[in-house]
């Protein structure tokens, strides 16, 4: 089977950071994957993005279409990609920086917010492990503890000492969407 995700928001979010987490998890879950990149030429605030598809067979294109998977970590990444997620899909939104509700019945919608979350853990830039976290529990490709060895495995010696703030948010972003979640709005 082979399932595609898509994340998305502003450059300085780590959009391309959590794609690279799950993408790890899933070699090192013995999946074929892909990893690919897309951003602005600005270093913050500019759009930024990337898919990761996971599969147990070959992978015969990296485009992705329809993702089975989206987060989106604000309104400009919600707007574009919500209209894309393939039905029976799930929608992981940052309902801290956005102002509306999901358009459509047909996904599974969890508006989680990420800001608020990462800031009580103490420290915002926690926000796409918060997200990251959130579609991990609802989207069953990996699991949470997957997610999590392949941070505490891939991470650089640089970061080490981020390790236990990232693995709580990946944990508070998890029991936010087990607890809370909606089909449409």
């Amino acid at each position: 089977m082979q399932t595609e995700i898509l994340i998305a928001g502003f450059g300085g979010q780590g959009v391309l950071f959590a794609g690279q987490v799950l993408a790890y998890a899933a070699m090192d879950a013995g999946c074929e994957v892909t990893w690919i990149p897309s951003y602005g030429p600005e270093m913050r605030g500019g759009t930024a993005n990337c898919t990761v598809i996971i599969s147990d067979e070959e992978i015969g294109s990296p485009l992705v279409l329809n993702p089975r998977g989206v987060i989106a970590l604000n309104l400009p990444s919600l707007d574009k990609y919500e209209p894309l997620v393939k039905p029976g899909g799930v929608l992981v939104v940052n309902s801290s920086l956005v102002n509306r509700g999901s358009r459509r019945e047909d996904i599974e919608s969890v508006f989680i917010p990420a800001s608020e979350i990462a800031e009580s853990l103490g420290n915002r830039r926690l926000l796409n492990m918060v997200a990251l976290g959130a579609l991990v529990a609802k989207l069953p490709v990996l699991s949470l503890d997957q997610v999590k060895r392949a941070l505490e495995d891939h991470l650089p010696e640089r970061h080490k000492q981020f390790l236990q703030a990232n693995l709580q948010a990946l944990d508070a972003g998890a029991s936010f969407a087990l607890s809370v979640s909606r089909v449409g709005v």
